[in-house]
């Protein structure tokens, strides 16, 4: 196996808006998630966050402590939350299995101990994808289905955004200590989502995007309300949103994504909206 990562700095939004679109995928977007046999991490320094993702086929993974962590096991000062959004697999935490179908999702509180990913059959490899946050105390694992979600249906396909929110690793739903993670489904015809398009100065955010059909793309909205910036994206492909940026997309199909935020603030309706007519 092999574990890549890369360093990713924050930025100034008064700098930001300056990009051009090279620098601003280079500085935002995470375009190589799954790799065979491989784990792949950006280590964000926007609240610290860690996007990655881990692609076992005829392999057993481990989840590394990367350099920047400076510590013996990933989860020594760290939370995780996992999505499965491939073929059945299995995760184990110092010897105990949690089996993991498609979109079903694992949360694993801080300490010290070996995590390990797997697959049940190589010709279907499960693809976890995962965000990670500093975490000041350990809270219980747990693993989440949709079945324990919070759903909110929201939109409608007259405004071209009717979409179900399954709120899965939230505090409604079990004890974190900062990370949120959830999943959104568009329906069909519908392509807009996070409208009205809002920012949270207290924490950050990272989208992945799925279930993106072959030949369709996403166009992500991000930057201040009154300077907004795209990126094209395709499917298994993140972005990072800092707390200053406004985050939504649109797509040429309905599709799926992973929200994950970390900060200081656990409030799921912690958010500044902003009108339509008011973005720029």
């Amino acid at each position: 196996m092999k574990t890549n990562y890369e360093l990713r700095y924050a930025s100034h939004p008064q700098d930001a808006k300056n990009y051009d679109t090279a620098r601003l995928r280079k500085e935002h977007l995470v375009d190589t998630i799954f790799t065979t046999n491989e784990v792949n991490m950006v280590y964000s320094l926007y609240d610290r966050m860690v996007v990655g993702g881990a692609q076992p086929t005829n392999e057993v993974l481990s989840l590394e402590a990367i350099d920047p962590l400076k510590a013996k096991f990933f989860l020594h000062r760290r939370e995780l939350g996992i999505f499965n959004v491939g073929g059945k697999g299995t995760i184990q935490v110092a010897g105990i299995s949690y089996d993991l179908d498609y979109k079903e999702a694992l949360y694993l509180g801080s300490g010290d101990r070996e995590v390990t990913f797997a697959s049940a059959d190589e010709s279907n490899p499960a693809k976890f994808y995962f965000n990670s946050t500093p975490a000041h105390k350990n809270c219980p694992d747990r693993k989440i289905t949709k079945n324990d979600a919070l759903v909110m249906e929201l939109g409608s396909l007259k405004t071209a955004n009717h979409r179900n929110i399954n709120k899965m690793l939230v505090r409604e739903v079990l004890e974190t200590c900062q990370l949120q993670m959830g999943m959104t489904e568009l329906q069909v015809g519908s392509v807009w989502n996070t409208m009205p398009a809002h920012t949270h100065s207290r924490r950050m955010e990272a989208y992945f995007y799925f279930e993106v059909p072959e030949g369709q793309a996403v166009c992500h909205f991000m930057g201040e309300p009154t300077e907004t910036r795209h990126i094209w994206m395709k499917g298994d492909q993140a972005v990072l949103s800092p707390e200053w940026s406004i985050h939504s997309a649109a797509a040429t199909s309905n599709y799926v994504f992973i929200w994950g935020m970390g900060g200081e603030n656990l409030d799921y309706s912690d958010q500044d909206f902003y009108k339509h007519t008011d973005l720029r």
